[in-house]
């Protein structure tokens, strides 16, 4: 891994996500890396009618998302500070899979670190895989932790 400069993490602040950032924290001190902290905020799907509380339950249920994202990265960014790792976080929007790999392509990340939920059967296929489109869409090499 010589010339690891730029490690992306993506997470969803969930458990196989701190499975995830511990490997990244691992991988980051051992090459002297800057960590990147990515979270994709989702976009909250808009259904027209009054029946669904209109616009505005929706653009406060957006703003309530990106306010709890913003702490949830906050507080992980200090935690990653103290453990004297260099690292900083960013909040995207879109789909995750696709914001993932922009971002991991416009800051030059050597490597990304995902978390996988372990998804079998239905629930992958009506679900997805997040860091299996990663994988298959990322241009530089992907690590995947499976999470517990």
């Amino acid at each position: 891994m010589a010339g690891t400069r730029r490690i992306l993490h993506a997470t969803d602040f969930s458990k196989s996500s701190a499975r995830a950032l511990n490997e990244a924290v691992k991988l980051a001190k051992q090459n002297r890396a800057e960590l990147l902290i990515v979270h994709v905020i989702e976009p909250t799907p808009y259904v027209a009618g009054e029946e669904f509380g209109g616009e505005q339950i929706y653009i406060k249920l957006e703003d309530m998302n990106k306010r709890d994202a913003e702490a949830s990265m906050a507080k992980l960014i200090q935690r990653l500070k103290k453990s004297k790792v260099k690292a900083r976080g960013l909040l995207l929007m879109g789909s995750p899979h696709d914001q993932i790999v922009k971002d991991a392509r416009s800051k030059k990340a050597d490597m990304i670190v995902i978390g996988t939920h372990g998804r079998t059967g239905l629930s992958k296929l009506f679900m997805g895989s997040v860091a299996g489109k990663v994988v298959s869409l990322a241009t530089c090499p992907v690590v995947t932790v499976r999470g517990k």
